[in-house]
């Protein structure tokens, strides 16, 4: 994912950028509101960082500015102004969350990989793998072409192991993109919800599309056993 951050303080961008390369991010960064709004409608990015006290042009402007122009990357407020007012004003700007100074870059992880998460269901066509089939916008899942109620957290690992098809994923891989950091017990419970998805998917329609791969983890694949 592609993500621009928005900062004036030179030291703040440079730590912000660097725990957020290290998690897999791409990061661009702009120092100022003007060269801010300038890259956002110019290249494409996944999610904004934005500071709201900008040289030029401060953070409210820029997002208005952006909002005006249809532009709809979802934006996440990051600022030393930690008010009632500041917040309200910052939403009604068109933001999509708000975060004050300083944060644990734990938590700021999270907070950009939800919003980008639901912006994702929001515009994300049903995908389907053998006979699985899910649509991410009402959160439905159909196995064998029969609808399938699963709990959210089901939900979430199903579309996490059906955007990754094919692939080996491990325990601790599915923890960090499912459970974040607000989980901090056993990786165990990866396999519990595994358990679980197999029971109401496979198990009643004679497939085998959740797979597990000993001493690894889990692959999601697209043919029936």
């Amino acid at each position: 994912m592609k993500l621009l951050v928005v900062e004036d303080d030179a030291k703040i961008a440079a730590a912000v950028a660097r725990v957020l390369r290290a998690e897999g991010f791409t990061v661009d960064e702009a120092r100022d509101g003007d060269d801010g709004l300038w890259m956002a409608t110019e290249s494409e990015y996944d999610l904004i960082i934005l500071d709201l006290m900008l040289p030029r042009r401060d953070g409210f402007r820029v997002c208005a500015d952006l909002r005006h122009l249809q532009n709809w990357t979802p934006i996440l407020i990051l600022t030393a102004r930690c008010d009632e007012q500041s917040e309200t004003n910052g939403l009604s700007c068109g933001a999509d969350g708000f975060l004050t100074k300083p944060v644990s870059f734990p938590v700021l992880v999270a907070h950009i990989k939800s919003l980008v998460r639901r912006t994702e269901r929001c515009t994300a066509a049903p995908l389907a793998i053998g006979e699985f089939r899910i649509d991410p916008a009402s959160r439905q899942v159909w196995s064998s072409g029969i609808e399938t109620r699963t709990t959210a957290r089901e939900f979430d690992v199903l579309e996490f192991l059906m955007r990754r098809s094919g692939q080996t994923i491990t325990k601790s891989t599915l923890l960090r993109g499912v459970w974040e950091f607000d989980f901090d017990g056993n990786d165990n419970i990866v396999q519990v919800y595994v358990t679980r998805l197999r029971r109401k998917l496979d198990v009643p329609h004679g497939t085998d599309h959740i797979r597990t791969v000993h001493g690894v983890g889990y692959r999601l694949v697209g043919h029936a056993a």
